[in-house]
């Protein structure tokens, strides 16, 4: 008589994106962000204003071309390409861990070991915020029909003082979280990642994506960080961006070597 073998369930296999990481942790890279800040603060600080004045500059640029109606779309878009512009800041990072010399100019004339495939990644970035300013424009469209942007001085009332401006706000806020999560996704650790080793855009953005489902809670926790200290940015003018970036950038490069094991990925 055959007997048929018992059927056993699969072994346990260990989820090799996973890190036995908290939500207090985000607070540990933010620290440590700051320590690589106030070492040598002039580079850092000086990186800082360098993306102040550029942001400064393209938001003139929006009001000479009286393109003003994105300039919000475009405050949204800052944040999905600021992990690419903080390249210089993970490179500061590197070398101070390495006990390496830190200046300016190899900051900011930075070769990352990935070659030009990071350059595939800020392309996409760049793509992600041009549509997601080409879908507030349509969203405003169809919440207000076609007609002119009534101005900033116009704005907040039309917004929170009315239905259709209340519904627009609940609509837009989800459609610009689901951007604004994607984009998160692909290039918390892909940026920093393709800085660090020779790995393809699509394998980095991949593996970003798993690390950041993994540790759903700290990442979170970490986003809720860069978006609050992003808002406190733009209530100084963007002047505080001038410490923010920084600091932000050199958490994010210690962000990624919390999770970044060689072994994993």
């Amino acid at each position: 008589m055959t007997m048929i073998p018992t059927v056993l369930p699969p072994l346990p296999t260990k989820n090799r994106w996973h890190r036995f990481l908290v939500p207090a942790d985000a607070f540990t890279w933010l620290t440590k962000g700051w320590h690589d800040l106030t070492v040598q603060p002039m580079t850092s600080l000086s990186y800082g204003l360098l993306i102040f004045l550029a942001s400064v500059a393209i938001v003139d640029g929006l009001f000479r071309l009286e393109w003003d109606y994105i300039l919000f779309p475009a405050f949204a878009g800052f944040m999905v390409v600021g992990p690419i512009l903080a390249i210089g800041l993970y490179e500061k990072s590197r070398r101070l861990a390495a006990g390496l010399p830190v200046n300016l100019a190899n900051m900011i004339f930075v070769r990352p070991r990935c070659g030009g495939q990071i350059l595939f990644v800020g392309v996409l970035l760049c793509l992600l915020m041009i549509a997601w300013m080409r879908a507030a424009v349509i969203i405003y469209a169809l919440f207000f029909g076609l007609v002119p942007f009534p101005g900033l001085e116009h704005i907040a009332p039309m917004l929170f003082t009315t239905p259709v401006g209340w519904a627009m706000l609940i609509v837009g806020s989800a459609i610009g979280a689901l951007f604004a999560a994607f984009s998160f996704a692909i290039s918390a650790f892909s940026i920093p990642m393709m800085f660090d080793r020779r790995v393809d855009a699509l394998t980095a953005m991949g593996s970003s994506m798993a690390l950041v489902w993994n540790n759903l809670p700290v990442m979170l926790t970490w986003g809720a960080i860069v978006l609050a200290l992003f808002l406190l940015s733009l209530a100084t003018g963007m002047l505080g961006l001038i410490i923010v970036f920084p600091l932000l950038g050199h958490g994010t490069w210690h962000a990624y070597r919390a999770v970044a094991v060689e072994a994993a990925i």
